[in-house]
């Protein structure tokens, strides 16, 4: 006999079918529950199931991306084999018509285009645009009337690069209306007042100052000078320095200094040697060490350019630095003053 509680009926297993659980739903068997666990292949409600099998033939079956081409840079297309292999597969008569009417690059192109339009404030200040190097010839043309203006035993001999086409045509220096020498050499302390370019030759006998230049032949820049000629003068103005004995020489520019520096220690002056203001005393010009004479040189103080083209500095940032050595000239001119008078007394 059956015991109570169970079911008498179950299904046949060779028709695949599970048997079925208790009939008491509260208190289901551990062995039906287990028994029900096995055999339940039923997918539970609101999972998806995937296909691994399908999946993989759709993505067998789907077409390949199309890659993105890659553009070729202007160095690689103008690479020199690439230029030989399109010149090797052209016909003689077609390498002579293409390099004769072969495009310039839109640089030249646009150099062309303002070079011939007509005049007008836009083309004239797009021409305005430094040339770079210029030889001696281009400015042959012109009679340079500057000269040195120099006395011995200067409070301050200046230094500057060269002649700008109005100076050397005028024969005054520093005579451009953009060039700020004559009023930072004021605003400094170095003049008591401010002097005109017409009072460049009265500098020694007025306030004991000097002016000079380290290239002597005049051009529209510096830009259109060369180091070379540059570190050619460095010899000549070494020799001035030392016949005209001034107590100190003030470099007018940055690159003139670079110059300097260049040929006496056979190297480029590095970023963290470059200072304006006084240098090291080491760096005194016009020193003379020679049997019975001895002369310790001048001291050297690198000031900022004067030039109204030179924009790296402010004003007030040039005035700062002119301005340490006006203070030191205002001094030995009045230690001079006063040494005169007691002299006089």
């Amino acid at each position: 006999m059956n015991s109570p509680g169970k079911s008498l009926d179950h299904e046949n297993p060779d028709q695949g079918s599970r048997p079925k659980a208790a009939s008491s739903p509260l208190t289901p068997s551990f062995d039906g529950a287990l028994e029900q666990f096995k055999h339940n292949t039923s997918p539970i409600p609101h999972q998806r199931v995937h296909s691994t099998r399908a999946s993989t033939i759709k993505q067998q079956q789907r077409p390949p991306r199309p890659q993105p081409r890659r553009k070729l840079t202007a160095a690689v297309e103008d690479s020199p084999a690439r230029k030989l292999q399109r010149i090797s597969s052209l016909a003689p008569d077609e390498i002579v018509t293409n390099h004769l009417h072969q495009p310039s690059s839109p640089s030249i192109q646009k150099r062309k285009e303002i070079k011939d339009a007509p005049e007008t404030p836009r083309t004239k200040k797009l021409r305005r645009t430094s040339a770079g190097y210029a030889p001696p010839s281009k400015y042959s043309h012109l009679v340079n009337k500057l000269t040195d203006s120099l006395a011995p035993n200067l409070i301050c001999l200046f230094v500057g690069l060269n002649p700008g086409i109005r100076t050397a045509t005028t024969g005054h220096a520093y005579n451009h209306p953009s060039n700020l020498f004559w009023k930072l050499l004021h605003k400094s302390g170095c003049t008591p007042r401010l002097c005109r370019a017409e009072e460049d030759g009265d500098m020694p006998r007025l306030y004991d100052l000097g002016l000079t230049n380290i290239v002597g032949r005049p051009t529209k820049n510096g830009g259109e000078l060369s180091k070379a000629e540059m570190d050619a003068g460095v010899a000549e103005l070494e020799a001035k320095v030392a016949s005209q004995t001034p107590e100190a020489v003030a470099i007018v520019g940055k690159s003139i200094w670079e110059s300097i520096w260049r040929v006496r220690h056979g190297a480029n002056i590095e970023k963290d040697q470059f200072r304006y203001g006084w240098q090291e005393d080491s760096e005194r010009m016009g020193a003379v060490a020679g049997p019975g004479d001895i002369r310790p040189g001048a001291r050297v103080f690198v000031a900022t350019t004067t030039s109204g083209l030179a924009a790296g500095m402010r004003p007030h940032e040039k005035e700062e630095v002119w301005r340490k050595l006006g203070e030191w000239v205002e001094k030995r001119r009045r230690e001079r003053t006063d040494k005169e008078e007691r002299l006089t007394e």
